[in-house]
């Protein structure tokens, strides 16, 4: 195998292939990303593989002598990521008989590195999808997805589905929702492309392999149509030249809608940012102990008061404006949950519904997006 690619191709293709290399293989195959040239397309395609996730990427370059080989992740990346911008050929010709495997030589401008590798054919396969119909969605509604709700996946392993997220494909629209047992994020988003048919499709995707989709779709134009395959346990997203495999995740997920509040006593109407500021300054004293604020609210005022007491250091209290409906109450937050789903409403000015001191809050956007954040008060203790 011989080829002659630019630095930033191999290194950019590699950074993102390798998030899907495992820091811990449980197999020393598994540490090494498979390069495949094509001589006749003049394409190289990178591929990792950790048995749950896996990434394919390709890109251009001149292929001299087409080949198959598995390198090392870690190192090739660490080595071109600080190669000069220029081109680099890459090959394995000096593949030595003295029993000591494969060598392949990286020549840069100037220098040359030689990296141990091993045959492609120990490389595991990337689970291939028999059904041939795919679904397809625009990047710009995955991306508004999955920015307005992965934040609320669990980090639990033993909650093992909450770890997902789980994914509805309706006719024309995506409901992406996310929940870990103290908040729940909904979000509604229209896919361009609708579905063929008039069934829906519902699957839960680890977290996780969602986080690498976000980031590789990042590199994508908005209006990149991306495909989506699904067969028993495994999920695929297709664009470009790109492919991000995954296994689904098992288990009935919790049924979310029947969570969410139908009716409410009470309304608030905040500025989020000033909301989230306030927060933020507040939850330097919340932090100290259980990260708790309490939200005091007065319709007569027109106002809430945040307020926070750390044991043994201080405590603080602000106030600002907000158009009330609803009796005064008193309610309480794990600051964290809060500032998270804020931070990800996209909108001038928020919603906050509730009821009572300890039933689900729900915060929404006022105009544009549908997006529904649910958020547990905590009990006050006095």
């Amino acid at each position: 195998m011989k080829l002659v690619c630019s630095q930033s191709d191999l290194s950019t293709n590699l950074s993102l292939v390798s998030r899907a290399v495992p820091s811990r293989p449980t197999h020393p195959i598994l540490a090494n990303v498979l390069l495949q040239a094509d001589e006749e397309t003049n394409q190289v395609s990178l591929t990792a593989f950790d048995l749950s996730l896996g990434i394919r990427t390709s890109f251009s370059a001149e292929v001299i002598e087409g080949g198959a080989i598995a390198l090392p992740a870690k190192l090739l990346l660490d080595i071109t990521s600080r190669l000069p911008e220029g081109e680099i050929s890459l090959d394995d010709e000096s593949a030595d008989n003295t029993g000591e495997g494969i060598v392949v030589t990286l020549k840069p401008k100037s220098g040359k590195y030689q990296v141990r590798a091993m045959g492609a054919e120990e490389f595991p396969e990337l689970p291939v999808i028999e059904s041939s119909e795919s679904i397809q969605l625009t990047t710009a509604a995955l991306i508004e997805g999955l920015k307005g709700s992965l934040f609320a996946t669990s980090t639990d392993e033993t909650k093992q589905v909450l770890t997902g997220l789980h994914l509805t494909v309706k006719q024309d629209t995506l409901e992406f929702a996310a929940t870990d047992g103290h908040r729940l994020a909904v979000l509604e988003t229209a896919n361009e492309r609708p579905l063929e048919g008039s069934e829906q499709l519902e699957v839960t995707v680890p977290a996780r392999a969602l986080r690498e989709l976000q980031r590789m779709l990042a590199h994508s134009s908005s209006e990149e149509a991306v495909s989506l395959y699904l067969d028993q346990g495994q999920i695929v997203f297709a664009w470009q030249n790109q492919r991000l495999t995954s296994r689904t995740l098992e288990g009935q997920y919790p049924a979310y809608r029947q969570l969410i509040p139908r009716q409410f006593e009470r309304q608030v109407v905040l500025e989020r940012k000033q909301f989230i500021s306030t927060l933020e300054r507040i939850a330097v004293l919340a932090d100290q102990k259980n990260n708790i604020v309490k939200i005091s609210i007065d319709n007569e005022n027109q106002e809430i008061t945040l307020s926070c007491e750390a044991q043994d250091v201080g405590s603080g209290t602000e106030s600002m404006p907000a158009q009330i409906s609803g009796e005064d109450i008193d309610i309480a937050f794990n600051v964290k949950y809060l500032m998270e789903g804020l931070k990800e409403l996209p909108s001038t000015e928020i919603q906050m519904h509730l009821n009572q001191s300890l039933t689900p809050v729900i915060f929404t956007p006022l105009g544009g997006l549908k997006m529904t954040y649910l958020a547990m008060p905590v009990q006050l203790r006095n």
